[in-house]
């Protein structure tokens, strides 16, 4: 009955472990093709994360966003042939985020959750 139970006991452990380990990855391609920018993104908080991630992804050719809460800008890997810097800016800034370079417009920022209405004078990509 002991090793039963031990056995019942183990099995259900390593359920809970792989289970809990499994994330879904986007399969990144880097080749002669792939460059990467950083960029100053005003926000304040992980949906601000998600939302500007998010809306790099969303542009063809991006490989990869990483955007830093404390410091205030993101990075991101893409395909030169098929996007570019400014193209990205423009998505995030059509999100409601400013970028160093592109200003989102009022209707865009309004539509954020408060706690992700930023002070338009925060410094970025600190």
């Amino acid at each position: 009955m002991r090793k039963l139970v031990l056995s019942a006991l183990f099995i259900g452990l390593m359920t809970v472990v792989s289970c809990g380990s499994k994330s879904e990855k986007k399969a990144v391609v880097v080749n002669e093709n792939t460059t990467s920018m950083n960029v100053g993104v005003r926000g304040n908080c992980g949906m601000c994360k998600h939302t500007i991630e998010t809306a790099a992804k969303d542009v063809e050719g991006v490989v990869t966003a990483d955007w830093s809460v404390e410091n205030k800008k993101i990075e991101v890997s893409y395909d030169k042939t098929k996007t570019n810097q400014a193209a990205i800016e423009k998505a995030i800034a059509e999100s409601g985020y400013d970028t160093e370079n592109v200003a989102s417009n009022d209707a865009s920022y309004e539509k954020l959750p408060g706690c992700c209405q930023y002070d338009h004078s925060m410094e970025m990509n600190q």
